[in-house]
């Protein structure tokens, strides 16, 4: 296991990686990278992901350390490229989960030789207006330095009631030990979200897709998923019935249908 940085321009970009296979996988975070990033976190994240070990080398990255005003899904999709060749990774498939997804929806557009498969989790191919309902929510939340209502209006729009009633309780107390020095990084990343729509890109995706939804999310809207599907030929959706945002922590073969599939 291995807790990495790589050079990006006049920065540097936080990753982690594991695993000892040939093949690669990259894995793309949401917004709440924007809050923390993957720093030194190797052998957590490295759990979900142990069927993968021996055939695959897992990476999954932050975004960069520096990010400028008006930094866009795009620019992020260009620096995960610039990334990837820094580290020889090559052709990968890449699953991103939320943000993660529409940045992984940029890279198989804008630079399709280096996606293999593509895995898009709990995302959208814009803003929906649940979307960005729920983000300007947050973005008011962190501007007034609210963290446990953040903390908080995070976790009812991500996880199912059954989950929430067994957890709501710590979420306040999570808040105490998660609250950032600022808020810059997580603004940046969520207005970004805002300014995305890759609706009238999504016909240029040609590799193998696999579009996996929860049926009540909270965070993107129950339509996305859909869209996301009619919009990419060849594509296939799996729902979570029951589920929200957080299908890929609470679903117990969100991985293995992942594994499954880079398999193929």
């Amino acid at each position: 296991m291995k807790n990495g940085t790589v050079k990006i321009g006049n920065t540097d970009m936080y990753y982690v990686s594991f695993g000892k296979g040939e093949r690669k996988l990259v894995v793309l975070p949401g917004l709440s990278d924007g809050l923390a990033t993957v720093k030194g976190k190797a052998m957590i994240l490295s759990v979900s992901y142990r069927k993968f070990f021996d055939d695959y080398t897992v990476y999954m990255f932050s975004r960069k350390n520096d990010m400028p005003e008006g930094y866009s899904i795009e620019d992020m999709a260009d620096d995960q490229i610039t990334a990837m060749d820094e580290l020889g990774i090559g052709k990968a498939c890449v699953l991103g989960v939320s943000q993660g997804g529409m940045i992984a929806q940029s890279m198989a557009v804008r630079h399709p030789d280096c996606v293999d498969k593509l895995i898009l989790g709990v995302t959208a191919p814009y803003a929906t207006a649940v979307a960005a309902a729920a983000i300007k929510g947050w973005l008011e939340m962190a501007d007034r330095g609210d963290h446990t209502a953040l903390m908080a209006d995070t976790a009812e729009k991500m996880y199912s009631e059954e989950y929430l009633k067994k957890n709501r309780k710590f979420f306040s107390l999570l808040a105490r030990f998660t609250k950032p020095k600022s808020y810059e990084r997580f603004l940046r990343n969520a207005f970004a979200i805002l300014g995305f729509d890759a609706r009238n890109k999504l016909s240029e995706i040609s590799c193998p897709t696999l579009i996996i939804a929860g049926s009540e999310d909270k965070t993107v809207g129950r339509d996305a998923a859909r869209e996301l599907n009619e919009g990419i030929a060849g594509s296939r959706l799996y729902v979570y019935e029951g589920l929200g945002h957080g299908a890929y922590e609470e679903a117990k073969d969100f991985y293995d249908r992942v594994l499954e599939f880079c398999n193929e």
